[in-house]
């Protein structure tokens, strides 16, 4: 019992003491935010897309083999992608590519999640803006040594 009651006390002695601690000799936490870190975040300045219409650009290099093509054009005053309407298969689908000398939308587009081949894009892969953006000339905001892999990736025949 002895044993127990001194465990206790030490315990609650600790517990007791850790607020007048914890203020003693720490100086104030410095955030990353600056001094109102509830104020709301600037927004950077606009910039405009590096392409301006489709067609007047070369496409931009990948940086490693499994990336999506990024967009080489501006999309300002396109439509919006819709269940009924997908702007971008006007040029890139397979009726219209060579006519208008756009990329053909990839074969794997058009499969479904178990390899099964379909006649229209895949549901999965019509809202073309979830892998593929367009560029814009900004610089960086964080600083990056990212290397890419395509010059190593094997190329496929």
């Amino acid at each position: 019992m002895n044993k127990s009651a001194t465990i206790l006390l030490a315990i609650l002695g600790l517990i007791l003491s850790q607020p007048a601690l914890a203020q003693q000799g720490t100086s104030r936490v410095q955030t990353l935010r600056g001094a109102d870190a509830a104020a709301t975040d600037q927004a950077p300045p606009e910039r405009s897309y590096t392409g301006k219409s489709p067609g007047s650009q070369k496409p931009v290099a990948r940086t490693f083999s499994t990336q999506p093509p990024v967009i080489p054009h501006a999309i300002e005053g396109f439509d919006e992608v819709t269940l009924q309407n997908n702007p971008c298969l006007a040029c890139h689908g397979p009726e219209n590519y060579k006519n208008v000398r756009a990329p053909k939308v990839a074969d794997s587009h058009f499969k479904d999640r178990d390899g099964k081949m379909l006649a229209e894009v895949s549901a999965a892969r019509y809202q073309c803006r979830s892998c593929h953006v367009p560029q814009a000339d900004a610089k960086p905001l964080v600083g990056n040594t990212f290397k890419g892999d395509v010059a190593t990736a094997p190329r496929k025949k």
